[in-house]
């Protein structure tokens, strides 16, 4: 889970890059299991745009999603849930 100051400092900076709505991106970066994969993917509705990316070795997994979001504390509440799943590296 993120800490306070530290949804504080990123809902700063979103809101004075972002005029909301506004589409947003997210990327995450993990090993590849389908248990993981699955609880990222479950953060997002359905109809999101969701591109994969795999590392040259194959180790990892990098994920891009793109959501019209209405606010920054939408988009700080999707990352501290994303924070919650134990390997998930988000950007």
């Amino acid at each position: 889970m993120l800490s306070e100051e530290a949804k504080d400092k990123l809902r700063q900076t979103l809101e004075k890059i972002h005029d909301w709505p506004a589409v947003y991106m997210y990327k995450f970066i993990f090993e590849p299991e389908t248990e993981r994969l699955d609880a990222v993917l479950a953060l997002f509705p359905k109809e999101s745009e969701v591109l994969r990316k795999y590392s040259a070795g194959g180790k990892y997994l990098a994920i891009t999603v793109k959501e019209v979001m209405m606010s920054a504390d939408e988009v700080v509440d999707r990352y501290d849930r994303a924070s919650e799943i134990t390997g998930v590296i988000t950007l």
